[in-house]
């Protein structure tokens, strides 16, 4: 995968080093020092030298995204993942890049943005998107549902995927509808139960068959 994607991988790298150059440009404006992490109510509760915040988070961020990009090749069934689930590991990580380190830019010069509303809805956005991308999704170990009877029977991988990719669009709407409310602390409760309901789906799928097969 890697060399059949050489030209975009180097494309969402450069995309994902944008606020490094964007961060040079505004290197002047930047106080020394720059909040980089922020609380529920989208106050500044973690701080970083101004060389870390322009320089290091945008590094480590296109290594993040190399890695990802890495493993997903070294998948044994890469073929089976699909041209869309294929992109989002893409542009996960250069939007989060772009977003992340917009919010700290815009965070620094003082610009009032409601980051943490903007982040809700691209997190609700995306798990929509995914959910509607699953249930196509053949058998792999890189996206989907994967657990070892899912992976062992192609028929519950099927079935729970097709699940959670209702669930995940259910999950989507509401947290952008929360966003709306300010409710942050939904995020994780939403996540759990999102992955949760699929799991134990599978595993009642697979207890049933175990036992009408007797094995």
């Amino acid at each position: 995968m890697l060399k059949q994607y050489k030209l975009k991988i180097l494309i969402t790298s450069f995309i994902t080093l944008v606020p490094m150059f964007v961060g040079c440009i505004l290197w002047n404006k930047l106080p020394d020092t720059i909040a980089t992490h922020f609380d529920s109510d989208n106050v500044p509760n973690g701080w970083s030298s101004k060389p870390v915040a322009v320089f290091v988070i945008p590094i480590v961020m296109v290594a993040l995204h190399l890695i990802c990009l890495a493993v997903t090749s070294a998948d044994p069934k890469y073929k089976n993942i699909g041209k869309k689930p294929l992109g989002i590991v893409f542009w996960i990580v250069p939007g989060v890049s772009l977003l992340g380190c917009g919010a700290i830019y815009t965070n620094a010069l003082d610009i009032k943005i409601d980051s943490l509303f903007i982040a809700q809805i691209f997190i609700g956005v995306l798990i929509m998107v995914l959910g509607n991308i699953l249930p196509k999704v053949k058998q792999n170990y890189s996206f989907g549902i994967k657990l070892p009877w899912t992976l062992n029977d192609e028929d519950n991988w099927n079935r729970t995927n097709r699940l959670a990719g209702w669930c995940m669009v259910i999950a989507g709407i509401i947290i952008i509808v929360t966003s709306f409310c300010k409710i942050v602390w939904i995020l994780i409760p939403i996540v759990i139960i999102t992955v949760g309901i699929p799991t134990v789906y599978s595993y009642l799928l697979f207890h049933k068959k175990a036992k009408e097969t007797g094995k």
